[in-house]
C-alpha cells in the first residue's frame, strides 16, 4: 500500500476511531486501526468486537492499493503532534509501515491485516432515515438514564424502536425512565419485535460522529446488530442481551392528575439550590406544588436545611412529593433553558411524569416521605 493524505481529515478519523479502540484486550491486534486504500477511496476502521466503526477518509491519493494495520495510539500521536496542513506519505514494505512527513519519518511495526476482525459496511438493503438533530436528541435525552452497573444487562443500553411511522428511544435504570420520540422515514419492517437494545457507549459514539444537520442518519437493524451511517462514518454495534422493561406501562393514564407548567431553566436553578444541603444519606428534596408557587425543601443532619421558592402558574390543589434532585436535574439539564415543561402529579406515592412538547417524556419514582 502507498498513499498520501493530509493531516486534518486523517486526525479527525483517528479521533473518532480512538473511541472504539480498547485500552486493554486479550487480543492485541485490536489496539490497531486498519487503513484500507483503493482506487475509489480510503477507509479507516476500528473495533473492540462489540462496537465497530468505519470512516471514509477524504483527500487520500492512492498510488498502490492495499491495507495496513497501524498502532492507534502511536499513529494518533504522530498526526496530532504534526503541524497543521502536514501531508503524510504512508506505505508498507512487508514488515513495517512507514509514515513520512516533510521533516520526519516513523517506521512502525505492522501486523497482518488479515488478522484484524472484519468491520461491517452499511448494507444496501432498505433502511430507516432519521434527521440528524433528532438523533442527537434521542441520545442526549435517554442515555443518561441507563445503568451500566446493573446486573440486568438490558438496563445498560437504550431501546430503539423503529417503524415507518417514527422512532422511539428509551433509557431506564429502574428508578427513572426517559423516552424520546420523533419522525422517521423508510424501512420495510417495524423493528419492535426484536427489541434492539443499543449499548450506551455505542449511542454516545453515534452522537459524537454525527455529520451535518441536513444529512439524514441511516439506520439498519438485524437480530443481533444495529448499524448507523452518518455521512462517511458507519457504526455497528452488537445489541445488548436481555429483556427490556415494559416501558409503556410506566406511563399511566391519569386524567385526574395535576399538571403544572414550568420553564426548564428557572426550574433547574431552583432544584440545584435546594439540593445543596442534601447528602447521600438524605438525598431527597420535597417538591411542594402550592397555588402560585413551588417550594423546594432539602435537609440533612450534617449540612442543614434549604428552602427555595419558585413562582409557578398553578391554581389547583397542593401536592407534595419527595424526589431525588439528581434525577430531576439530569432531565432538565438536557433541555434548552427556555423550554416549556409540564409536570404531572397525583399523590406522594405515585410517579412524577415530566413532558415537553417535542416528544420527550420522563418518569421519576418518588422517595419515601419522612
Amino acid at each position: 500500500m502507498n498513499i498520501r493524505c493530509t493531516r486534518e481529515p486523517l486526525l479527525a478519523a483517528l479521533q473518532s476511531a480512538s473511541a472504539v479502540v480498547p485500552a486493554r484486550s486479550p487480543k492485541p491486534v485490536l489496539a490497531n486501526v486498519k487503513f484500507e486504500a483503493g482506487r475509489e477511496g480510503a477507509v479507516l476502521s476500528a473495533t473492540d468486537l462489540e462496537v465497530g466503526i468505519r470512516i471514509e477518509v477524504e483527500g487520500v491519493e492512492t498510488s498502490a492499493p492495499g491495507s495496513v494495520l497501524l498502532p492507534s495510539g502511536r499513529l494518533m500521536a504522530i498526526v496530532r503532534e504534526s503541524s497543521p496542513g502536514t501531508v503524510f506519505d504512508i506505505h508498507t514494505d512487508g514488515t513495517a509501515a512507514v509514515v513520512k512527513a516533510p521533516r520526519s519519518e516513523f517506521r512502525l511495526p505492522a501486523e497482518d491485516p488479515l488478522e484484524f476482525p472484519s468491520v461491517a459496511a452499511f448494507p444496501d438493503e432498505a433502511c430507516f432515515e432519521v434527521a440528524t438533530p433528532l438523533v442527537r436528541e434521542l441520545v442526549r435525552r435517554t442515555v443518561f438514564a441507563t445503568d451500566n452497573e446493573s446486573s440486568r444487562y438490558a438496563l445498560g443500553g437504550v431501546l430503539v424502536e423503529l417503524s415507518p411511522q417514527g422512532v422511539i428511544a428509551v433509557g431506564t435504570d429502574g428508578r427513572r425512565l426517559a423516552k424520546m420520540e420523533g419522525p422517521a422515514t423508510g424501512g420495510e419492517t417495524t423493528l419492535t419485535d426484536v427489541q434492539p437494545i443499543v449499548p450506551a457507549r455505542a449511542m454516545q459514539l453515534i452522537e459524537r460522529c454525527l455529520g451535518a444537520a441536513d444529512v439524514p442518519v441511516r439506520i439498519a437493524a438485524r437480530a443481533s446488530e444495529i448499524m448507523v451511517k452518518s455521512g462517511g462514518t458507519t457504526i455497528s454495534a452488537r445489541l445488548v442481551d436481555g429483556r427490556f422493561p415494559r416501558w409503556r406501562d410506566v406511563f399511566p393514564d391519569r386524567p385526574d392528575a395535576i399538571r403544572v407548567p414550568l420553564v426548564a431553566g428557572p426550574f433547574l436553578a431552583a432544584v440545584r439550590q435546594a439540593a445543596i444541603v442534601t447528602s447521600e444519606q438524605s438525598k431527597g428534596v420535597d417538591f411542594s406544588f402550592e397555588p402560585g408557587q413551588l417550594v423546594l425543601s432539602g435537609r440533612s443532619a450534617e449540612s442543614g436545611e434549604s428552602r427555595v421558592e419558585l413562582p409557578i402558574d398553578h391554581a389547583g390543589a397542593a401536592v407534595r412529593i419527595k424526589l431525588d434532585p439528581r434525577f430531576m436535574s439530569d432531565f432538565l439539564r438536557v433541555l434548552d433553558g427556555a423550554a416549556a415543561v409540564t409536570v404531572e402529579l397525583t399523590d406522594p406515592q405515585s410517579a412524577c411524569v415530566c413532558r415537553t412538547d417535542d416528544g420527550y417524556a420522563y418518569v421519576i419514582m418518588p422517595l419515601a416521605a419522612d
